[in-house]
C-alpha cells in the first residue's frame, strides 16, 4: 500500500486547521501552505475536494479562508483519505474471480484491518499526542 502526495498534503492541511480550530477563525490558503510545507495551488485542488466531502468550509471576503466544518473529534485519518484516494487499501484482486479465495480473503482482511485502524485515529487524537510530547521535560 503507498499513499499518494496528495493524501499526504489532504492530512497536513487538515491537522493543521485542527490546531487553529479552538480560535474559530478562518486560515488564508497562504497561511496554511506555508504552515504545513505545502504548495499552495495544489492545496487550492485539497481544499475544494475536503469541502465537497464536509471536512473544510470556505469563508469569502478579506478575513476568509479555510476552517474545519467540524470539530477536530469528529474528523478521523480515514475521513481525509477516502477523501483523496477512494478506498484506503484497494486491490483488483478483491473483486477478481481468479484469484483464490484464500488470497482474496487476505487482501479483505488487510483492508478491514488499515480502514479500522484509520477511522479509529482522530485528528483531536493527534493534536493531544502533540500536545502531550510539548510537555515533556527532557533531561
Amino acid at each position: 500500500m503507498k499513499l499518494t502526495v496528495k493524501s499526504d498534503y489532504a492530512t497536513r492541511a487538515v491537522l493543521g486547521l485542527s490546531r487553529h480550530y479552538h480560535t474559530g477563525a478562518s486560515l488564508r490558503v497562504e497561511d496554511l501552505a506555508a504552515e504545513q510545507n505545502i504548495p499552495a495551488n495544489y492545496l487550492v485542488q485539497i481544499l475544494i475536494e475536503l469541502k465537497s466531502q464536509q471536512i473544510v468550509k470556505s469563508v469569502r471576503g478579506k478575513e476568509g479562508g479555510y476552517l474545519l466544518a467540524r470539530s477536530p473529534a469528529e474528523i478521523t485519518l480515514g475521513d481525509v483519505l477516502r477523501c483523496g484516494q477512494g478506498h484506503i487499501f484497494d486491490t483488483p484482486a478483491l473483486s477478481d474471480p481468479n484469484c483464490p479465495p484464500e488470497l482474496r480473503r487476505a487482501w479483505q482482511k488487510m483492508k478491514t484491518a488499515l480502514d479500522e485502524t484509520a477511522n479509529a485515529i482522530t485528528f483531536q487524537q493527534l493534536l493531544e499526542e502533540s500536545a502531550a510530547k510539548e510537555k515533556m521535560y527532557y533531561i
